[in-house]
């Protein structure tokens, strides 16, 4: 059985810069740490990507912050986990979850046996939703999400994320 990481969109934005948060910040060692703990060819990540014209949509209607708009600063990958993540396939999704993402693992899950393990931000906007995507796609694919890896908009956005994860059986771990 093949293990697979997913790092979901550990970018400046989201960790100290325009929606940045001291959770987010708090969870970049434990990030690095597993990382780490995984063979290079078996790490994937996201990122968020927006255009300049990030305002006039309805993403930026409703959370009307210019976030990880691509070829600034505040989309770039954290250098030092973008250091870690080395060739790894990277995502650029358009919105919260990346479809393409689930196809390609859904098709790599026909080929072989795979579980799947998520860390990233935010648990309660991205990590959920590429998680229910992912399990929507592939409802025998064990996919874990380490809490202690993740941060949420607030606290008590995460928690509930957790939460509504666990409910659609999504193993949720050290939380």
């Amino acid at each position: 059985m093949r293990k697979l990481l997913l790092v979901i969109d550990m970018q400046n934005d989201f960790i100290d810069g325009a929606l940045g948060t001291a959770e987010a910040v708090d969870i970049v060692e434990a990030v690095k740490d597993k990382i780490r703990s995984y063979p290079a060819d078996d790490v994937i990540a996201t990122m968020d990507t927006h255009q300049d014209n990030y305002m006039q949509t309805q993403e930026g209607t409703y959370l009307p912050v210019p976030h990880c708009i691509k070829g600034q600063q505040g989309w770039e990958i954290r250098p030092d986990i973008a250091e870690l993540l080395g060739d790894a396939k990277i995502y650029e999704k358009p919105t919260f979850g990346s479809t393409r993402l689930a196809e390609d693992l859904t098709k790599l899950s026909q080929k072989e046996e795979i579980e799947l393990e998520m860390v990233g931000l935010c648990t309660d906007i991205c990590v959920i939703s590429n998680a229910l995507l992912l399990k929507a796609n592939m409802p025998e694919v064990k996919i874990t999400v380490d809490a202690s890896c993740c941060a949420g908009v607030t606290p008590e956005k995460h928690l509930a994320a957790l939460e509504t994860m666990r409910s659609c059986q999504i193993q949720v771990i050290n939380d």
